[in-house]
């Protein structure tokens, strides 16, 4: 079985955020990135398709040389290989294409992408990618298990869980649940020094049309300050919620 990761490069959590060219563009001085964590939770599930089916783990990404630490990172982990579009990832669609064409030329089987990614939330790329190529397509999904060409699933759906079966080659849109967060690898000094000799193949983009662009990012509110009551004065509290807060 040929598994494709797709890979997202994305600030880590703890970066302070700022924006530039009038909030515009995201102002990457400064910023850590780290593998989008739904991607992470799908590349530890590939890495067990490796390592129980022998299946091979290819991890893919398109962005700038400034993205291949992190593909590094996946290869460190265990992929046998990975592929960098070199593109900047302008919009959904745009990455939905050029991932589409790695997947059509490579005859992957497996398509594991992390349901959204942390920094935009799209949450429309995976879709995407099934869509253009015309295969099925399972969204939200937390549990996935292969037997020959038969799959069964499981994703994640409002009050609850919905198991579904279906066949590969098959698009998922993972989460939380592939693996549990004690399940995921950290690279060792093994698979750091062997990633350094596996194949990074860069790729050029296929024509694709960018169909929207961002036009300006705000950051939320700041948080007001705390107001304290005396928990003897029960009136200004009631006050205080119903007349400022608007919650009772």
């Amino acid at each position: 079985m040929k598994i494709l990761v797709c890979i997202s490069h994305v600030p880590d959590t703890t970066s302070k955020i700022n924006f530039v060219n009038g909030d515009s563009e995201f102002d990457t001085n400064g910023v850590q990135y780290v593998i989008n964590p739904n991607d992470e939770f799908g590349l530890t599930r590939a890495i067990w398709f490796q390592e129980q089916q022998g299946a091979t783990v290819t991890v893919a990404n398109v962005g700038g040389p400034e993205t291949e630490p992190t593909l590094r990172k996946a290869l460190a982990i265990g992929a046998n290989e990975a592929i960098r579009v070199n593109a900047n990832p302008t919009d959904g669609f745009f990455v939905a294409t050029q991932l589409a064409e790695v997947i059509k030329n490579g005859g992957y089987d497996l398509v594991i992408a992390g349901k959204e990614s942390l920094d935009y939330n799209g949450g429309m790329v995976p879709g995407m990618i099934a869509a253009i190529l015309g295969n099925n397509f399972v969204n939200s999904c937390t549990a996935i298990t292969v037997e020959g060409t038969a799959v069964k699933a499981v994703r994640e759906i409002d009050g609850g869980k919905e198991t579904v079966s279906t066949t590969l080659p098959l698009i998922i849109g993972g989460q939380k649940g592939l693996v549990e967060e004690k399940d995921l690898r950290i690279p060792n000094m093994r698979g750091i020094m062997t990633a350094r000799s596996k194949a990074l193949t860069i790729v050029e983009p296929v024509a694709a049309p960018v169909n929207t662009k961002a036009v300006k990012f705000e950051k939320p509110a700041a948080k007001s300050a705390v107001k304290l009551i005396s928990p003897d004065n029960l009136d200004e509290l009631i006050d205080l919620l119903h007349n400022e807060a608007k919650v009772i």
